[in-house]
């Protein structure tokens, strides 16, 4: 049985993102980067998001795969298969890797690159993930490609050793603008070496869904947001209490997305060592964005990027898309 490699390319940088974070307190319009959100707490919060009645993306796109399975490994290998098998798959965000799992068996590729901000993170799925797939070589990579998704020229040069499938599921791309987006697939198509991108897409619905799936009745999302100030807290040794902050949700339709908020409860000073921000009562910051793509939008916007043929799957309600786009 083969052993999972594991290549770490992200250094955590603690002074930068105490920068970061104090840089986005003191801006006109406060905002916090969603990357703080992911303590040990937040994430589990964020699991647990993931199972809420109000929570449709996971179970959506999870649903569309289950009833086109087939499908969309035929048009996956039509694109970039060899001799009936995909010569690598490279997971975005990989996490703990079930959403890829779920697909070996109809995709069968030859290699697994699973990505995400830290290789500890990746451990223990791709122990387990040998167990179960002994013959298929399983690597982790570190790298946070929020801001680039390259790897180095001699890790790509032997880890795509021809077209790949780039696997983005979950609707993550919304936490992206429309021009950082298109600056990621345009790097996602470098990286497919010829081969295609399988994305999910988060789809325009009505508002009521939206806010409903931001803000949920049992206070989990809220908690998730309000989390956010602990681990600002810990981080730069600020004095933020939970209490005198709550959770907004609200969909822009100019915007095309869903804003998350903290709202300062009443008026309020926040310090931290060597500085410090006064906040009226209503005063918000800013946490997360999560765009909502109509389907002709985000085609369009893969074709900007570079891919070619585009092929969608959506549920019966319309709600979310899967898309596989080819490299021209």
């Amino acid at each position: 049985m083969r052993e999972p490699r594991f290549l770490q390319y992200h250094q955590v940088d603690s002074a930068a993102l105490v920068a970061e974070a104090v840089a986005g307190l003191r801006a006109v319009s406060a905002q916090l980067s969603p990357k703080f959100f992911y303590d040990a707490l937040g994430s589990r919060l964020f699991d647990a998001i993931t199972a809420l009645d109000e929570y449709y993306p996971t179970r959506t796109e999870a649903s569309i795969f289950a009833a086109h399975a087939d499908e969309i490994a035929a048009a996956v290998h039509a694109s970039i298969g060899r001799d009936g098998q995909l010569a690598a798959m490279v997971d975005l965000g990989a996490g703990n890797c079930a959403k890829a799992a779920r697909l070996f068996e109809s995709l069968r590729p030859r290699r697994y690159v699973a990505v995400d901000v830290s290789v500890d993170f990746l451990r223990d799925a791709l122990d387990a993930l040998q167990r179960q797939f002994p013959a298929l070589d399983l690597v982790g990579v570190g790298l946070d490609f929020s801001s680039r998704l390259a790897l180095p020229d001699a890790a790509a040069a032997e880890l795509i050793d021809g077209p790949a499938l780039v696997f983005y599921p979950g609707s993550s791309i919304g936490n992206f603008s429309p021009d950082e987006a298109l600056r990621l697939l345009r790097e996602a198509r470098e990286l497919s070496a010829g081969g295609a991108l399988l994305i999910g897409v988060d789809r325009v619905k009505p508002v009521d869904v939206l806010e409903a799936a931001y803000d949920d009745e049992l206070g989990v999302t809220a908690a998730f947001n309000l989390n956010l100030l602990k681990h600002i807290n810990r981080l730069i040794g600020s004095d933020f209490k939970l209490r005198e902050w709550r959770h907004v949700a609200r969909f822009d339709a100019a915007q095309s997305r869903i804003e998350m908020h903290l709202e300062a409860r009443r008026a309020l000073t926040v310090c931290w060592p060597g500085g410090e921000r006064r906040f009226e009562a209503g005063e918000r910051i800013h946490t997360e964005n999560s765009y909502k793509w109509r389907p002709a939008d985000f085609e369009a916007l893969l074709h900007d990027a570079g891919f070619g043929r585009v092929r969608r799957w959506s549920d019966e309600r319309g709600w979310f898309a899967v898309m596989l786009a080819d490299t021209p």
